[in-house]
């Protein structure tokens, strides 16, 4: 009994040891910092660039580095701007560097912008899954690197879901602004490892190949337990939406609510339409910076509430759930208005964000969960073996 009790001390202590020991590729100056003396910086970041509980811009600043120019993208540099919404070119108020936006007028740095860079850094915090769009502002700044010569120094974060490699391989008719490569919904990767692919595989743009450096996490497993010290947007901004929201934003794509226009977004589900079928409730209002027009707004919706699911059941399978997305289907009274993103002012559409039109219809067509992911097949194992080629962490 006393050996079973000193093994059990010594597995805890291993686990908070592992915990401990994840530094992200920002945190690691003495692995970078040489490379950037002396240099003209541009850096791509928001509000989750940070080294300790200071923004990377100014860590960088304090420590003697040339930050030139602030490259912005969805919801800005400081990431206070909703969802979906433009970003004009500003004057950062705190350091006074000028600020390009890459979610307005354009989505990559031009040749002008460039001009008077000599390495741009890329720290941005992403959550796993496909349809958000910062691995695509990745692959957007690789190729402007690439095509005007500028050394790219990618500082990498741990993948909250980096458990999980599920759904869909993207059809690539099917390619958009929340899709662009064909990789699975959750792909499993960091940034760091993205950008590998992105160029082992030829993806970028004319298929150049960019010139980059990846300054890795330390004591991250892709099975790691990471709590994002920042909330990578508005609308993602507790634990349980990020690790939720590969699911939910599904729904994006249908007629319900996945709780924008309340302070718990994708934690809830719900419709108007399913008063007395489901006991819950919320009620969208506008918020600014979060969401201005939600979906459904100030009427309440009936649905589900996932703010208490358990999410180590999504760690134990590694699955997104698909559960949910057939459940309110058969529930919802109005089938022909279900997946009518036009009745929305949603992101996307259905297709879109899963990436293949077979999944709508398989619901339509009242397929199992077995069937439908068995249709994901040769893909998702095909994905898998080429992800292998790519992974920096175990």
């Amino acid at each position: 009994m006393k050996l079973q009790i000193v093994f059990l001390l010594v597995i805890f202590s291993c686990r908070l040891l592992a915990a401990e020991e994840i530094k992200t590729g920002a945190e690691k100056t003495e692995k970078y910092l040489s490379l950037l003396k002396g240099k003209r910086i541009g850096v791509v970041a928001n509000q989750t660039s940070v080294i300790g509980k200071v923004s990377l811009v100014d860590s960088l600043k304090s420590l003697g580095i040339n930050v030139v120019k602030i490259f912005g993208p969805e919801h800005g540099f400081r990431g206070t701007a909703s969802a979906g919404a433009l970003v004009a070119d500003s004057i950062d108020r705190k350091t006074g560097i000028r600020e390009i936006s890459l979610y307005g007028k354009k989505n990559k740095p031009s040749k002008a912008d460039l001009a008077d860079v000599d390495w741009v850094v890329f720290d941005i915090q992403d959550v796993g899954a496909r349809f958000y769009t910062y691995i695509n502002l990745l692959a957007k700044v690789m190729e402007s690197c690439a095509e005007n010569g500028k050394e790219l120094l990618i500082l990498d974060r741990p993948n909250p879901n980096g458990f999980s490699v599920d759904g869909p391989i993207l059809d690539l008719k099917l390619k958009s602004g929340i899709g662009m490569f064909p990789i699975p919904i959750t792909h499993g990767m960091t940034i760091g490892e993205l950008a590998r692919m992105y160029n082992g595989e030829g993806w970028l743009a004319n298929r150049v190949k960019c010139n980059f450096t990846v300054i890795p996490v330390s004591g991250y497993r892709h099975d790691s337990e990471y709590i994002l010290p920042v909330p990578p947007s508005p609308n993602l901004n507790t634990q349980q939406a990020i690790l939720l929201y590969p699911s939910l934003c599904l729904f994006e794509g249908t007629i319900f609510s996945q709780g924008r226009g309340t302070h718990f977004p994708f934690t809830v589900l719900g419709n108007p339409e399913l008063k007395g079928k489901y006991q819950f409730s919320f009620t969208p209002v506008s918020i600014k910076g979060m969401s201005e027009t939600p979906l459904h707004q100030n009427k309440t919706c009936y649905g589900m509430d996932l703010q208490e699911f358990d999410t180590s059941e999504l760690r134990k399978t590694g699955q997104i759930n698909l559960k949910w997305l057939i459940e309110l289907y058969r529930a919802y009274p109005e089938k022909e208005k279900f997946f009518d993103s036009k009745q929305s002012n949603q992101i996307g559409n259905f297709d879109q964000l899963a990436g293949t039109p077979q999944l709508k219809q398989q619901i339509i067509a009242g397929k199992s969960e077995q069937e439908i992911r068995a249709s994901w097949e040769p893909g998702l194992s095909e994905f898998k073996k080429m992800r292998a080629k790519y992974l920096l962490y175990p």
